[in-house]
């Protein structure tokens, strides 16, 4: 039998600050063989990333390995010395981080930083090291890697720093490779070729890979294992086709019930996020550690001892940690069956509570040169609405959001707010009802939550300003009217920020993006930085206090399989431009603009019984200084005309159907045939998803 390249065994990870110790992880047994991808899942604070950075022994000075042993190809990580230490970091055992501003010096060019690497663990010239550095840039698909040498970390873009990174963990060929959290910082598009990459780089080098997530859908693209982490132990691993066919641990289940259906939307489905949160242990667990949270536990069964992991059948490969792994709901397995038609809107829906015309924003740079944010916008808010706006980064959807709230203002077209033009006036200069009118929810609620102030000062002060409330009780009533909407208890009133989770300091932020009782609320990326289960909750709340005041909510989002859950219409923007806009079920399903075709194709998916087809997009997105005469896309566009009619000339917005337009210049006709980017798997419900599926059973 072939050794594995890691071999962790029984492992105890605790940290030491204030008090007693705080489990980390708690008897974890792990293997990985040669060339296999494993991926660890679970919310934030299982101890995913614990084993990560035990396995580098780099838990810091509060941090400790208490017991177990962690085998490299038979080298015992937690024995060996700093120095034989630094010897394998970076050379026989790699990680890429989530940010990768993180793993880049930023006082210190690319070149430098990557030349470095080879000179420093294989004794390699600076020449010699040079010529491979950047045939290691060309590997990555980075253009130009002479220029990308020269550059400074900032001086680059996000997906343009990860690939970056990954080249410099490649470059010593490592034989373990550590990913945690890689792409969740990226666009669809981005994530999908960084992810793509790193198959290909790893295939290429044999390399053995742990990766770390709580993105569900890019875990099962990627890995042929799956372990699910919580409480500092695996609950369950199983082949990755195994494991999100048939889940039996409900600590899985409740994650994968916590994702949106492709067919699924608010009106006919509801999201189940898990109630209650990850317990901190400070001893190892005598019991289920789920057991707080299962909503399927018995007394007197589950609460009696903790159970091991072991094989849901005599021999099988699928293991679950639980005393009732048989006893499981009923799964839909029909992802792609009609939705049932959506209730008859409210009576008000049909009224625009804004209304945006030709809206453009352009940006002056120091050297003269301008930067097109928006062109030419030109779309409406319905009351009670959720209308979603998508597209990579860059693609001018967060100014749209920020002229709307009065952080920018547009430089030519209208923002009509009622019957007054708003798009040139700062926040500053708007009336009180106009500031009452529009509310924001930013992606990170830490920039928005003053850190001295606890939330009840907070949430009564948004109430002064922006509410009828004249008195001092009226205001603190309604802040605890406000707390329970948003499903906080009482007590957080007095609490400040950094005593709060993520999920609940968001909640905070919704609160307060509501106290006024707005017409608009406008969400930029306000999940993105959430795990499955708190994200969920998330939705679910805008969703609640949307129905409870009836408000129209403008959604900016990159996460397509919420969009369409969420989304009455939704907005698809490239290079500053309206490229395709419509109802939810139009925009998901043919005839497609190109560039939503490329991002459906990107978009991951957990369900096996999914076909999703794989387009090749290539190239970066364009540089908003470079405004092209045609169209936007036309540089990167998998069906661009023969000809020079994409480079040369405008395409025109065309409607598709009533309510659906699409800027083309390709006959709709044409896009009318394109396939379904979704299609059911033929056969069995195991049939492979994708068209190139690295390790996945």
């Amino acid at each position: 039998m072939i050794a594995p390249v890691l071999n962790i065994a029984d492992l105890d990870v605790r940290y030491t600050v204030d008090g007693p110790d705080v489990v980390a992880v708690a008897g974890l047994s792990l293997t990985l063989q040669r060339g296999e991808t494993y991926g660890l899942v679970g919310e934030s604070g299982s101890g995913k990333s614990s084993v990560a950075m035990a396995i580098m022994r780099h838990l810091g000075r509060h941090g400790r390995i208490a017991a177990g042993s962690l085998h490299f190809n038979g080298i015992d990580l937690a024995a060996i010395s700093q120095r034989d230490l630094r010897g394998l970091r970076g050379s026989r055992i790699a990680m890429i981080y989530q940010d990768p501003a993180t793993a880049l010096n930023p006082t210190k060019r690319i070149g430098v930083q990557l030349i470095e690497v080879l000179t420093h663990h294989d004794g390699a010239s600076p020449g010699a090291a040079r010529r491979r550095v950047l045939d290691s840039l060309r590997d990555v698909r980075l253009a130009d890697p002479e220029t990308i040498l020269r550059r400074y970390p900032y001086q680059l873009s996000g997906g343009q720093q990860q690939r970056v990174v990954i080249s410099m963990a490649f470059l010593a060929r490592p034989e373990l490779l550590l990913l945690d959290e890689p792409t969740s910082a990226l666009d669809v598009t981005v994530e999908r070729e960084i992810v793509d990459l790193l198959v290909e780089m790893q295939r290429a080098h044999g390399t053995t890979a742990l990766f770390i997530s709580h993105n569900l859908a890019l875990v099962r693209r990627v890995c042929g294992r799956v372990g699910v982490m919580y409480g500092g132990q695996i609950v369950e691993e199983a082949p990755a086709q195994t494991l999100f066919s048939d889940p039996r641990h409900p600590y899985t289940r409740g994650l994968l019930a916590c994702l949106p259906r492709l067919n699924g939307n608010k009106h006919v489905q509801r999201l189940h996020a898990i109630g209650g949160q990850v317990a901190r242990l400070s001893a190892t667990p005598c019991a289920c550690t789920f057991l707080p949270r299962c909503e399927r536990a018995r007394t007197g069964l589950c609460d009696t001892a903790n159970p091991d992991l072991g094989p849901v059948a005599s021999g099988s490969a699928h293991l679950v940690r639980c005393v009732r792994p048989d006893d499981s709901p009923t799964v839909d397995t029909d992802p792609l069956a009609p939705a049932l038609a959506p209730p008859p809107p409210h009576g008000a829906v049909n009224q625009p509570v804004l209304r945006v015309d030709s809206l453009t924003k352009r940006f002056d740079l120091p050297d003269g040169r301008k930067i097109v944010a928006n062109h030419n916008l030109s779309c409406a808010l319905l009351a009670g609405e959720t209308l979603a706006v998508v597209g990579e980064s860059g693609s001018g959807k967060s100014t749209l959001g920020r002229i709307l709230i009065g952080l920018e203002v547009a430089t030519a077209g209208k923002v009509m707010l009622g019957d007054m033009d708003v798009g040139r006036l700062e926040t500053r200069h708007r009336s009180g009802d106009q500031i009452r009118a529009v509310q924001m929810i930013f992606q990170n609620p830490d920039s928005t939550l003053n850190p001295a102030w606890t939330v009840g000062a907070m949430l009564k002060r948004a109430l002064a300003r922006l509410g009828d409330f004249g008195s001092r009780n009226q205001c603190a009533l309604e802040m605890r009217k406000l707390l329970a909407l948003v499903r906080l208890p009482a007590e957080v009133a007095n609490m400040l920020p950094s005593q709060l989770s993520g999920g609940q300091k968001q909640r905070v932020a919704i609160a307060r993006a509501f106290a006024g009782r707005p017409s608009i609320v406008i969400a930029d990326e306000p999940i993105s930085a959430l795990d499955t289960s708190v994200k969920t909750a998330i939705i679910e709340l805008l969703l609640a206090m949307q129905e409870a005041y009836h408000t129209a909510l403008l959604f900016i989002s990159h996460d397509l399989g919420i969009v369409r859950y969420i989304a009455d219409r939704v907005i698809v923007m490239h290079a500053g431009e309206i490229v395709e806009i419509g109802s939810a079920d139009a925009v998901f399903a043919p005839p497609y603009h190109p560039y939503t075709e490329t991002l459906l194709a990107a978009m991951p998916v957990t369900d096996p019984t999914i076909v999703q087809r794989r387009i090749e997009l290539r190239g970066e997105a364009p540089s908003l200084l470079l405004q092209s005469s045609g169209c936007g896309f036309a540089s990167r566009c998998p069906r661009k005309l023969a000809g020079d009619v994409c480079d040369d000339v405008a395409p025109p917005l065309r409607p598709a159907a009533t309510g659906h337009a699409i800027r083309c210049h390709i006959p709709l006709a044409d896009l009318r045939t394109v396939p379904p980017v979704f299609m059911p798997a033929a056969g069995a419900s195991g049939a492979p998803t994708e068209g190139r599926q690295p390790a996945a059973p």
